[in-house]
């Protein structure tokens, strides 16, 4: 058993623990920062190896975190995030060997130039040092945060939720036994318990070069009130699907129902639904009691709730909390607006910058939707549902940025990069 997860024993002090924490990450993170593709490539592959034949130890924690999640009346939403199968545990190896596959950042020249004094200057990728990373109730984030740091050369402190605390320390005991079989520090990957808030306030306060944070506001606030250290919020997704008096109602509806039903309870679910007034009384009916159907409880506006009831549907009256909540859940916002730019201000003023969607033929309507909204990821014609790192193509994403610095969208391994300037010259000196 190879630096297993730190726990807060008496008389120890948070403080303590997540500086010590960091001070072995920093360390670890000079050794990291220097090692080839394929060392870190094949610490990885063995990661992924380690996480199919242990697969029926991790699931049995994963059993016993579940039970214990039941007991303390975790929601439907968290225990989906928590649950793993024989096939979620087939996806987390799968896609430590798509990151595996990506070619390594590190070193990868940005631009260069010969300046007129000779010097040759070039802008190379390099690591950003020591990252943490803070989240709640989903195993597969140990697993996808570690990964992505180690291949972009950085060590990584994880703070996961206690909800978790039995399948994140085998999941992050595997990865660090396929590091030291690499040859690389095993003391690169570290765990906090989660069985204190102060260590999220501590770790924000600590010498460490990012955080990243995958919560709800709650905790995007804890950060924003004690945070010494940079932060990419990668938070709340209130997201948006909104039908165009041009679209396609057929399409419309499947995008619809996808978004909101394929998976309520990740952050590129769609939690309001937007239709525009020329296609409302033809789209909605159809729309909604599939929606019904399937579960999910419909609060609408005055125009949707009339909709509704002529077609012998039941819709809650929606307030203005309800088109400012990401549910995460079986529930949706639905309102009527009279024009795209009435969608646009709806979205600009509810959203939380994640993924936003128009389904239309008119193109004129779609790019001033895409222009329009403020969001890291604008469909046209799909999904909002694809809003992930593996389906951009990136192996697996720490989260999705809603900021606008450093990194935006999905944070995939470039992202995790910082760069450095590289200068040779043949002894040049400044007069």
């Amino acid at each position: 058993m190879v630096a297993s997860i730190h726990y807060l024993t008496a008389p120890e002090r948070v403080e303590e623990l997540v500086s010590e924490t960091v001070e072995a990450a920093r360390a670890a993170s000079y050794r990291l920062a220097a090692a080839g593709r394929r060392e870190k490539d094949h610490a990885l592959t063995l990661a992924a190896a380690g996480l199919r034949g242990r697969q029926k130890e991790l699931l049995a924690a994963n059993g016993e975190d579940l039970e214990a999640g039941r007991a303390s009346g975790l929601s439907p939403a968290l225990l989906d995030r928590l649950a793993l199968d024989g096939r979620r545990v087939e996806g987390i190896a799968a896609a430590l060997e798509q990151i595996a596959a990506l070619p390594d950042p590190v070193g990868e020249v940005i631009e260069g130039r010969n300046l007129a004094n000779g010097l040759q200057l070039r802008k190379v990728r390099v690591p950003l040092g020591v990252i943490g990373v803070v989240y709640e109730a989903r195993p597969n984030v140990t697993a996808d945060a570690a990964a992505l740091c180690l291949k972009a050369g950085n060590a990584v402190v994880l703070r996961g939720s206690s909800s978790a605390q039995r399948s994140n320390a085998v999941i992050g005991e595997i990865i660090r036994e396929a590091l030291s079989e690499a040859g690389l520090p095993a003391q690169a990957v570290q765990q906090l318990p989660g069985q204190d808030r102060d260590e999220i306030v501590a770790l924000a306060q600590a010498k460490i070069d990012l955080i990243i944070p995958r919560g709800g506001e709650q905790l995007k606030e804890t950060l924003q009130k004690a945070a010494t250290v940079p932060v990419i919020y990668a938070a709340s997704g209130n997201c948006h699907v909104y039908v165009d008096a041009a679209a396609d109602l057929e399409m419309a509806r499947k995008i619809a129902f996808n978004a909101k039903v394929q998976r309520p309870g990740v952050c590129n679910a769609a939690e309001t639904l937007l239709v525009h007034e020329q296609v409302a009384e033809a789209f909605l009916p159809a729309a909604l009691g599939e929606l019904i159907a399937a579960g999910v409880e419909v609060r609408g506006d005055g125009r949707v709730q009339e909709i509704a009831s002529n077609a012998g549907l039941t819709v809650g009256a929606a307030s203005e909390e309800d088109f400012a909540t990401e549910y995460l859940d079986l529930k949706l916002a639905v309102a009527v607006v009279p024009s795209v730019q009435a969608a646009i201000d709806h979205i600009n003023r509810f959203g939380s910058g994640h993924s936003e969607a128009i389904v239309t033929a008119d193109l004129a309507a779609a790019r001033a939707f895409q222009w329009g909204v403020d969001a890291a990821c604008v469909y046209v014609n799909a999904s909002t549902r694809f809003t992930d790192g593996g389906e951009f193509g990136m192996g697996a994403e720490i989260g999705n940025s809603t900021q606008k610095l450093h990194a935006r969208g999905p944070l995939g391994v470039r992202e995790l990069t910082t760069y450095r300037y590289l200068i040779e010259g043949q002894g040049q000196v400044r007069s």
